[in-house]
């Protein structure tokens, strides 16, 4: 393990971002001074800070041209190119995406007030996680069959709506193989959107429903994390598992899905229980 990989690659990732978002930045970029694969990065700093990370990057480029703006930047090109857009029409199309206004009409009204400015995030936790070292284990072959939908970050609140109607199929999928049921996290994009599937074990594809969703989880090794507590407060185990839980273990996050696995331990009705946490681990 060396030691840019026992640290939180968070924190690397935000002092990079505010070292650097003046010249020309990539997620590749970023993971590789965060020290973990972009795919973990890209995990990794939504968990944490609620924002993707290319997202934040451009909020930040884009708010220090709002300050510029405000000061009197006569030239709004100068200010486009550098802020890193390649003409006046790129950079107004960002702006009023991220601000709701035009920069034209932000220079003009000369205040700051009512624009969402995104600020240097620091590093510090939402909330307290107490989190047991995890163990590692080989995961077999896994059919899943299921619901899924894609999430940004902001809505996956409605998650819990999602299980809502599929947890009265159980019992009734074709080839089930009861007693746990699965939270699949999938291909996540560099916008922090990803796929969340929730399911159960299948003995095959042959008889599953057209509406349902099915995945193949091929075998991989995982670090497994075990989340006690209210269902409600499992965000706080992940954010952990992010900051120290991975690094720990000198672990970086292998680019395919991780997943939450309910047992007989957690109880539906009231949401609290054990939740094992299985991240797919780059084999050294």
């Amino acid at each position: 393990m060396t030691s840019q990989t026992a640290v939180d690659p968070v924190a690397r990732a935000l002092w990079y971002i505010e070292s650097h978002f003046d010249s020309e930045l990539s997620l590749d970029d970023i993971a590789a001074a965060s020290g973990v694969s972009r795919y973990h990065l890209s995990r990794a700093f939504t968990a944490v800070t609620g924002i993707p990370v290319m997202r934040y990057v451009r909020g930040r480029r884009l708010t220090q041209a709002a300050r510029r703006l405000i000061n009197g930047a006569p030239d709004i090109l100068s200010v486009a190119l550098d802020s890193g857009y390649g003409s006046h029409e790129a950079f107004t199309r960002a702006f009023r995406e991220q601000f709701g206004c035009t920069p034209e009409a932000l220079r003009q009204d000369a205040r700051l007030d009512e624009v969402p400015l995104v600020e240097p995030q620091g590093n510090d936790p939402l909330m307290n996680a107490s989190l047991k070292p995890p163990r590692t284990e080989n995961g077999k072959l896994l059919l899943v069959a299921g619901i899924k939908r894609r999430y940004s970050h902001d809505a996956m609140a409605a998650i819990p709506s999602q299980w809502q109607q599929f947890v009265p199929h159980l019992g009734q999928i074709p080839g089930e193989i009861a007693g746990v049921t699965y939270g699949i996290c999938m291909n996540p994009d560099d916008d922090g959107t990803l796929e969340y599937m929730c399911g159960v074990e299948v003995s095959s594809f042959d008889r599953i429903p057209s509406d349902f969703a099915t995945q193949r989880l091929p075998a991989q090794r995982y670090a497994v994390f075990t989340h006690d507590g209210h269902i409600s407060t499992i965000r706080a185990t992940w954010e952990e598992i992010f900051r120290s839980g991975l690094p720990s273990i000198g672990g970086q996050m292998a680019d395919a899905p991780h997943f939450e696995r309910y047992d007989e331990r957690f109880d539906g009705r009231s949401g609290n229980g054990i939740v094992e946490i299985w991240v797919p681990l780059i084999e050294a």
